[in-house]
């Protein structure tokens, strides 16, 4: 979702055809493959009339949208990325129409900048799948604007924003997450792509970062931003076959080298972003020493190791795990991480590991996700109160976008 959009390559629809907008980077490069060519989709394409009567969604009129966000004013922007800029708005509750600034349910207006990277292919995509999937760890479309050249999506109001945020942000508000509550937010990640994973026709949601995982109040975690989302290989195929699309840093190996994408290219990314939230380093961190900018590279030799996983973990949860905890956890990510998606293991199979983390009682480190940490001198998120959730929504940080 915009909210959480990064710097990113431009998507290309999953169930329509046409042709398709070219990959391009924040400076205008090309980066499309050229060799990758685009599969025949699992179902017929269906027109955008038909993807929109078929969805339970609202269809709201510009004008609405323009006064649900009072004129989309520069102090309503809670993020922008690639689609635009998405707005704090209010509706009724029940009549689902603008409400006055303050009153009604908040929600986020995601606006489509028709200069920008993404289009409208992938609005109709995130219409497609977000409008006939409803899970608790998917974040809700509650409807959508097709008005004139006027493109817009209405979602559920997330006041805590993004797991990026939380992971990478400094600040008075955003306090390092705890221990429970990053084993918290990954399960319900987990759960998410695991949903999608075992959906009738399986999805592909080929997008899997911090980024697009959205927290609630309760820090449940939900997964946003469809534009890429691409249906599974049926039949007796074992892969489908696209133009690479995706961010650096989460992408499977196997993808970025050959255009084939399985589910096991999301169990990839999900072992990416595991590793982020064990370590709290970015995925691909120029920043870093030399031999550290690619955390994947630079972390799985230690994973393995039970007495060298200290070097990967993040030194601000300190105290709030025990070793026998961290080794599994950082053992999960390892194999998620395989080179070979074979040995990887499935999101059932990522959920049931993790719960069992979840569940796992140790001393100073309960299932309670208010954990408090033995050193008061560290702060995490859980260790300290709700605050005021009127900042906890910012505007998102650009994550760099880098190619090999």
């Amino acid at each position: 979702m915009g909210i959480c959009l990064s710097a990113r390559i431009k998507a290309e629809s999953p169930c329509h055809t046409g042709g398709s907008s070219k990959p391009v980077s924040t400076d205008g490069n090309d980066l499309s493959r050229s060799s990758s060519k685009a599969s025949s989709v699992s179902v017929p394409p269906r027109s955008e009339g038909e993807i929109l009567q078929s969805s339970n969604l609202k269809s709201f009129s510009f004008s609405d949208l323009k006064m649900s966000t009072r004129n989309f004013r520069p102090d309503s922007v809670l993020g922008e990325g690639g689609f635009g800029s998405v707005f704090k708005g209010w509706i009724d509750e029940n009549s689902l129409t603008a409400s006055k600034p303050g009153t009604g349910t908040v929600i986020a207006v995601k606006r489509l900048n028709q200069e920008g990277l993404q289009g409208h292919k992938e609005w109709l995509a995130e219409v497609n799948y977000l409008g006939q999937f409803y899970h608790r760890h998917l974040v809700k479309l509650i409807g959508y604007c097709l008005e004139d050249e006027h493109r817009l999506l209405v979602y559920e109001f997330m006041p805590r924003g993004s797991l990026e945020n939380h992971l990478f942000r400094r600040g008075s508000y955003f306090q390092p997450l705890s221990w429970n509550l990053r084993l918290k937010v990954a399960l319900g990640a987990a759960k998410g792509l695991a949903f999608l994973h075992g959906a009738e026709t399986k999805v592909i949601y080929r997008d899997f970062k911090t980024s697009n995982i959205l927290l609630d109040s309760n820090y449940n975690a939900k997964l946003s931003d469809f534009g890429l989302a691409k249906d599974g290989p049926t039949g007796d195929k074992s892969h489908v076959s696209t133009r690479v699309m995706g961010t650096h840093g989460y992408a499977a190996p196997e993808y970025l080298a050959t255009g084939h994408l399985t589910a096991r290219s999301d169990v990839y990314s999900f072992g990416v972003v595991l590793l982020e939230m064990l370590s709290g380093r970015r995925a691909v961190d120029k920043n870093r020493p030399s031999g550290e900018h690619n955390l994947v590279e630079w972390a799985k030799p230690y994973l393995a190791n039970k007495r060298k996983i200290y070097r990967v973990l993040d030194n601000r949860l300190e105290g709030q795990y025990t070793l026998d905890v961290a080794y599994k956890a950082a053992n999960l990510a390892l194999r998620c991480l395989s080179t070979e998606p074979k040995f990887r293991p499935n999101m059932d199979e990522v959920v049931k590991e993790l719960e069992e983390l979840h569940d796992l009682k140790e001393t100073g480190n309960t299932r309670s996700d208010q954990t408090s940490a033995p050193k008061p001198r560290r702060r995490s998120a859980g260790d300290v109160g709700n605050g005021n959730t009127a900042a906890a929504y910012p505007r998102p940080s650009t994550s760099p976008l880098y190619t090999k």
